[in-house]
């Protein structure tokens, strides 16, 4: 495994602020610099956001994505590092971070030391300007190819990340969470008899104390699309696009009728959160940080088509923006994020995991959506904030050209090569040729 790149090299186990007094001017330096920050206007009330990953040699550099992100009109951004350069594009603009402890990290952020000097060096000096909300400590680690090297390293780096945040009086501003895959369920089916698997408990029974202590949310990355090409015969197509004109499925032991597979996969962890630790089930909610569907791949790779890709991640967003809950927890407005902004050519794996993106490098959507969202979940000059020019406008689009109230995927790109190309032009100017070339850790 690559080693923190984000830690300077030389930090100790000491703490940077050594002592009470000196952990207090610490906290005192920042709240004093949050303070004289100018007043960040609210993110937006919707829950939907999305994935912003780097995985690529041909992707534009970050502040080409502003454009993209108002055409969507979505305001919530989760990345998978505290890259300085994305952080400082979305300074003023409102939108709310979920910001990645990259896997190499955690070893380091899990001795407290180690966690201060992480958060003193990769979030802190962004905080005056750029909206961070979530740190998401590692990625699907329980489940990953380090599993074993990292499992026991998760909940000490959650818990100390926590403990540095809460030092810094930050603790209400930012919140602390991992985000697993969903296959740390053994059983999903029936959303009823969702249950983790027995040799996780031991990772995951502690973690939901955290959970219920801290109040954070337990993440998953819940892809109804590996269901379906699992088992195309078993799944119902338009089950797994969760297309409001399916029938649905009863639970037979719950009698909860479920639409769509998204929902049943987020009621089954629920009940396995339930079944492996009562009291935080009474407590912890469920969100979804990542859902999407490939819009290419393999001739083997089944359902992965431009076609299925805007039908999924069209139904997806209108689940969410329309705010319900599911089944079990009907009360539990469903969060989620898409993913992911961008196709990116250097993923590893299977070719379909390069094909996620609702656009292409180029900045052109890779399919078109039907479902518009609300412009009311945008934080780009309409009501959900950000720091704009004197009309309002974010200053890339002056309302995107969209009618009727509501934004749409080809509002970002309505005229390549002219602003969109531009503002991508200008900003690689001043970065040098080499920010073209973008390939996240």
């Amino acid at each position: 495994m690559a080693p923190c790149r984000l830690l300077r090299a030389g930090w100790g186990p000491q703490r940077p602020c050594g002592s009470r007094l000196a952990a207090a001017l610490c906290a005192a330096v920042v709240a004093l610099a949050l303070a004289r920050a100018p007043a960040a206007d609210a993110t937006s009330a919707s829950l939907l956001g999305i994935n912003y990953g780097r995985v690529g040699s041909n992707l534009p550099p970050p502040q080409s994505v502003l454009p993209l992100l108002e055409g969507l009109g979505i305001g919530r951004v989760r990345v998978y590092d505290a890259d300085p350069a994305v952080l400082r594009a979305f300074a003023r603009t409102g939108v709310e971070l979920v910001v990645g402890v990259p896997d190499e990290c955690l070893a380091a952020v899990a001795d407290p030391g180690g966690a201060a000097q992480w958060l003193k060096e990769s979030i802190v000096p962004f905080l005056r300007d750029t909206k961070i909300a979530v740190l998401t400590v590692g990625n699907e680690v329980l489940t990953g190819g380090n599993s074993s090297a990292l499992s026991r390293v998760l909940l000490p780096a959650m818990q100390s990340l926590h403990g540095a945040v809460a030092a810094l009086g930050l603790d209400k501003q930012i919140t602390i969470t991992t985000a697993h895959n969903l296959g740390v369920l053994g059983t999903s089916y029936p959303p009823s008899a969702g249950a983790f698997r027995k040799d996780l408990l031991p990772y995951l029974c502690p973690i939901l104390d955290y959970h219920a202590r801290t109040g954070s949310p337990f993440l998953v990355n819940a892809y109804p699309y590996f269901a379906y090409s699992d088992d195309p015969k078993g799944v119902q197509l338009d089950y797994a696009l969760l297309e409001p004109g399916f029938a649905g499925v009863q639970d037979p032991n719950s009698r909860l009728h479920y639409p769509n597979l998204l929902v049943a996969q987020v009621d089954a962890v629920y009940h396995a959160i339930a079944e492996a630790n009562t009291a935080a089930s009474r407590v912890v909610e469920v969100r979804v940080s990542e859902t999407g569907w490939p819009s290419a791949g393999a001739a083997n790779e089944t359902g992965a088509t431009p076609r299925n890709a805007a039908r999924y991640n069209s139904n997806a967003m209108r689940l969410v923006a329309e705010g319900r809950g599911t089944p079990l927890k009907p009360g539990v407005p469903l969060r989620a994020y898409v993913f992911a902004l961008f196709n990116e050519n250097l993923k590893p794996g299977l070719a379909s995991e390069r094909y996620y993106g609702l656009f292409k490098p180029d900045g052109t959507p890779a399919y078109d959506l039907s479902f518009k969202l609300p412009r009311d979940n945008s934080t780009f000059g309409y009501g959900g904030g950000g720091s704009g020019n004197a009309n309002g406008s974010s200053g890339y689009f002056n309302g995107g050209g969209n009618s009727g109230g509501y934004y749409d995927i080809s509002a970002a790109v309505r005229d390549p090569p002219g602003r969109w190309w531009r503002a991508w032009a200008q900003a690689a100017a001043a970065a040098g040729a080499a920010a073209v070339l973008m390939v996240a850790v």
